[in-house]
């Protein structure tokens, strides 16, 4: 059994090596997910705006915010509060966008065989369930841009999963007109589960400004994602809070539950129990 001296030993040597190649990174929990805002940084408590466009400045040692908090200062990523997170994670993660990179997350065999054909050859990582192909250049971030294939760059992070093989090229543009393209559905998600309320008229929420329901939505998502057990009961609990505050003014969008959904199902959770959550989440509020 790996000892918790050597887990720290190697992850700050990962962390350390790849921050002074330029590469900002961020410690993983379980789930392989970025740990979570700390109390003293909840709803932009701290003065900045977490997991925004425009992260503001934060004071907090905690390696909080996401994305965000990805550094290549040395200092930061041997401090107490970050080696108690590398000590505790399970992994090192990097963001592609702070070093001018995109790394196209390709999920299974068919991805892989699209990218083959459509795609020029560079600097490739084979990942748990098929590759990761990494371009020189930044574009916007993007999940499910066509079946099995995600982008991650600004605004996202990537586990580090060693450094592949290939020489690295430069961003094609068939991977920038991904992004601009709507995005296709990473899986099929029932037309009726997508359901929202209609509202009373479709005027602007009156109580919360679209900043608000946007960073909730996505607090939502994290919620759902970084659950490691109570997953049902975990989607239900936040499809019964999204909707509580948001499920009469008419601000939610199908956009914004296919977001949801889809955090629930890489949980495991099928169509038909997110459709049921759904349904039974209106039921409880009455919408």
């Amino acid at each position: 059994m790996t000892q918790p001296t050597t887990i720290l030993r190697e992850h700050l040597h990962t962390a350390l090596d790849l921050a002074a190649n330029g590469l900002p990174v961020l410690p993983l929990r379980a789930g392989k997910v970025p740990f979570a805002n700390c109390p003293a940084c909840l709803y932009s408590r701290c003065g900045g705006r977490p997991n925004m466009k425009t992260p503001g400045p934060c004071t907090c040692p905690a390696p909080c915010h996401g994305w965000a908090a990805a550094t290549t200062d040395p200092n930061v990523i041997t401090s107490e509060a970050w080696s108690r997170a590398w000590l505790c994670g399970t992994a090192v993660a990097y963001h592609p966008g702070g070093a001018g990179l995109t790394v196209v997350d390709l999920d299974d065999p068919d991805a892989i065989a699209w990218a083959r054909e459509h795609l020029p050859a560079t600097q490739t990582v084979p990942t748990t369930r098929g590759e990761h192909w990494l371009y020189a250049g930044q574009v916007p971030s993007a999940n499910a841009v066509r079946p099995g294939v995600d982008i991650k760059s600004t605004m996202s992070y990537a586990r580090w999963l060693g450094p592949g093989t290939g020489t690295m090229a430069d961003l094609p543009e068939a991977v920038r007109e991904l992004v601009v393209k709507a995005p296709a559905p990473a899986r099929p998600v029932a037309a009726a589960a997508l359901a929202v309320p209609a509202g009373t008229g479709g005027e602007q929420c009156r109580h919360r400004s679209p900043a608000f329901l946007q960073r909730g939505i996505h607090m939502a998502e994290q919620r759902i994602r970084s659950a490691t057990s109570g997953v049902h009961s975990t989607v239900y609990a936040t499809f019964l809070a999204v909707l509580s505050t948001h499920g009469r003014c008419g601000c939610l969008t199908e956009a914004h539950v296919a977001t949801l959904f889809a955090a629930a199902q890489d949980k495991g959770e099928t169509v038909r129990h997110c459709t049921e959550a759904w349904a039974n989440a209106h039921a409880t509020l009455g919408l």
